[in-house]
Order: structure tokens, then sequence, then C-alpha cells
């Protein structure tokens, strides 16, 4: 007999028997429970053919509920934990992907989209608190140097404002977001596409060494399991659902990073992008998304970012350029400034005229323009103020 919870037991054996996001499962799963889907699957009874004939496969590697304890020993060897639904560290946003259902879904797995059954986690923090203040930043492996800056710019920033930056892991984009993020001492998610004992890839395993002693390394897939190409997509949907929004910062033209914004679009969470060079490759996806997805919101910086999904309303400051003195005076007092001659000096009667405005007016005015060093009487009449030169 098991040394392990039984509910426990069976979800990882569900997650090893079929693909998480399998919505098949998961109904099985939320109608009789875990363990008793598990045991109606192992019977060959499933409800489906097509899962009939994936639990079949699976069965042949070998018995379900004897690799899921052996899964559960590696991970206590490597000190990971197992999270699943009413443990006080389960995310309950990702019970969202219930009700994701994505236009033009004819692949797999824009199909089978449903909520995870478990998570594999490793590192010091509660999985709900470091969500639950979260946004994921994910974009192209083959970034440009600009979208490497704009990435750990936005990971340095979220986390010094107590943001958990959440992404994939994967080089270009992801790496710089998890780096940026570290660099400023804050939390930083990766969230994997295999087991969390063998992150991929491999050249980034000094940072996913770091993420797991200060942040967190998840993953729904079991210790030892491999970085299978689907499963990249399979775990897009937990960046999405698990995180207050989703900033895309480079993608081509076909990239899953795209897939990810797509998700948060179809959860209604805030999905931001930030724009590039028209020139390159990796804006095409980014730029695509900006077209096609009128929920999409262009962001060029932290203050955006924070606009969109701050709880307290922090509003982005509205770009400007610098203060100049003319900004405090009124149409009449503009109105003479532009009328002063650049070089020499000019008139009262001169510059009324040319500023078609009332001689009184003008001598009105005039006054208030020395006080603000624009003018300066001469005495033949007023000079406009050399500008400060800088430095």
């Amino acid at each position: 007999m098991s040394r392990y919870d039984e509910t426990t037991l069976a979800r990882v054996a569900l997650t090893w028997l079929a693909e998480p996001g399998t919505r098949s499962v998961y109904a099985l799963v939320t109608e009789l429970g875990p363990v008793a889907a598990l045991e109606l699957l192992l019977d060959g009874a499933a409800p489906y053919e097509d899962l009939r004939d994936s639990v079949a496969a699976r069965s042949r590697a070998g018995d379900a509920r004897a690799i899921a304890a052996e899964a559960l020993d590696r991970g206590e060897r490597l000190g990971a934990r197992v999270v699943v639904p009413g443990d006080d560290e389960w995310p309950g946003t990702v019970e969202e992907l219930r009700k994701l259902r994505l236009s033009d879904a004819r692949r797999r797995v824009d199909r089978e989209t449903a909520p995870p059954l478990c998570f594999w986690v490793r590192g010091p923090w509660p999985l709900a608190e470091a969500l639950d203040r979260s946004v994921a930043v994910v974009g192209a492996r083959a970034a440009t140097p600009y979208g490497l800056h704009v990435a750990r710019q936005l990971g340095y920033g979220l986390a010094d404002r107590d943001w958990t930056v959440v992404s994939g892991g994967a080089f270009g984009i992801d790496a710089a977001a998890h780096r940026g993020a570290l660099s400023a001492g804050g939390r930083t998610v990766a969230v994997l596409a295999c087991g969390v004992d063998r992150p991929y890839p491999v050249g980034n395993t000094a940072l996913f060494d770091r993420i797991a002693d200060s942040g967190l390394l998840v993953s729904e897939w079991p210790p030892a399991a491999e970085p299978l190409r689907p499963r990249f997509l399979i775990r897009n949907r937990v960046i999405a659902a698990g995180t207050k929004g989703t900033v895309l910062v480079e993608a081509a033209a076909r990239s899953g990073a795209t897939q990810t914004t797509r998700r948060a679009l179809a959860l209604n969470r805030p999905a931001m992008v930030v724009p590039g060079p028209v020139t390159s490759a990796m804006s095409v996806g980014t730029h695509e998304i900006l077209r096609e997805e009128p929920g999409a919101r262009l962001v060029t910086g932290l203050a955006h970012v924070l606009e969109e999904v701050g709880r307290i309303g922090e509003l982005a400051p509205v770009p400007r350029g610098p203060d100049r003195p003319t900004d405090v005076i009124d149409d009449d007092a503009r109105a003479i400034v532009e009328a002063m001659p650049r070089r020499g000096t000019i008139g009262v009667d001169d510059l009324a005229a040319r500023a078609g405005l009332a001689v009184r007016t003008v001598l009105r005015k005039m006054s208030l323009l020395e006080e603000l060093a624009l003018v300066v009487r001469r005495d033949d009449g007023y000079a406009l103020v050399p500008p400060r030169r800088a430095g």
C-alpha cells in the first residue's frame, strides 16, 4: 500500500496517463473525484475512444499508480512538493481555465485547455502567494538586443515594485525577464514544460538554480518528464491564467508567446504588447496582435504595465516634453513672444501690430514676460532673452 495520500497519488497518475489540460479527464475528476476517475480509466471504461486509446498506450509503459509513487519519491529527494486543489497554496485563478474557449480551435492544444490537476513546485514561496500579485513577461527566444533590454527592465521594475515576474524559462525574452527580477532581489516564477528536476534549456541551468533558491520552479509534469514540443504550448495556458496580466515583448509571426497572449485575452486578463521596429522579424507577431485583437493594449514601459494591472489604479504619466517658460502664459502673451524678432529690438507699437493686439494689452503683458525672463527692456524697445545653453 502506498504511503502517499491516495487523492494526490491519483492526480499525479492521471497527469501521467493523459497530458495536462485534457478536458474529458478534468470532467471525470470533477464528477467522480480523482481516485474513482483513475480507477475508471484503468478499467478501460473511459467515455471517449481517443481517451481510452491514450490511457491504453500509456498503460503499456507501466502501472500508473507505481509510476506516480516513484515520481513522488523522486520529488521528495530533490526537494519538490506536489500542490493540489484544496491545498492552501493552490492558485485558485487557474480554475478559470474551465471557461476558456478559443475561437478557431482546430488544434488539440487549443481545445484541451482544462485546469491543472496538480503542480510540482520547487522553491521557498507558497505558490498561491507568489502568483497573487504577478505579471507574465513572455516573448521570442531569438530576441533582439532591444527586446532583451525591454524585458530585463520590465522584470527589474516589476520585481522592484513587489510584483512577481512569471515566464517560461526559455532563452531570450523569458530569461531576460527572470534575470531582471533576480537583479532587483525580487520573486520570479518559471513555469516549465518538463520536470522541475530537468529544466530546459540546459543552457539556463544556472538561472534555474537561482530561481529555485529565491523564487519558484513550477510544472504540471512529474520529475524526469521530457520537454516535448507540445508541452510548451500546453504550459502557456497556465502562464496566462495564473497571472494578473501578460506582457508580450517580442514575437515572430508564428510564436508560442503570441499564443499565451491570446489565452490571456480569452480569459479577459490584461494583455499588453510592446511595439518594436517595423523592420524587425521579431516584431511581426506583436504587431499582428495589436492589429487583430481590440483588447490588446500597447505598452512602452513599466508605468503602462502597472496602469493595466495595478490594484489601486496607478496611472501612467502622460508623455510630454521638457517644461518651458511659455507653458504658463496665456494666448495673448504667447502671441507677443511669437511676434518678437529673433534678433534686435522692437517698439511696442510695431509689436502690437505684428501680434494683432491692442497696445494696452501688449504693455500689460510685457511686465509678465519680463518677470518670466522671456523679454528684456532696452532703450529702444524690447528684445527676446536668448535661451540658456545646456552645460
